[in-house]
């Protein structure tokens, strides 16, 4: 039996949140819930959090973008 009430999460998703059936889809459950609000516990990114986001990942100069993957 499934804990998630399905109808009422597509409701959210689908008219209230104006979600594409296949963005409802490709939604996880946590994201779902954190688009409906449903983030309890978890602090918006302050500005200090900004700026080591901002440092350890800066933007690029002139389009020159680095390859992360190797």
């Amino acid at each position: 039996m499934s804990t998630f009430d399905w109808p009422g999460l597509m409701r959210a998703g689908i008219c209230g949140l104006g979600l594409k059936p296949a963005e409802f889809w490709a939604l996880t459950p946590a994201e779902l819930g954190l688009m409906l609000g449903r983030g309890a516990g978890i602090a918006p990114l302050g500005r200090r959090g900004l700026d080591e986001l901002m440092q350890s990942y800066p933007d690029c100069a002139g389009g020159d973008h680095h390859d992360r993957t190797g």
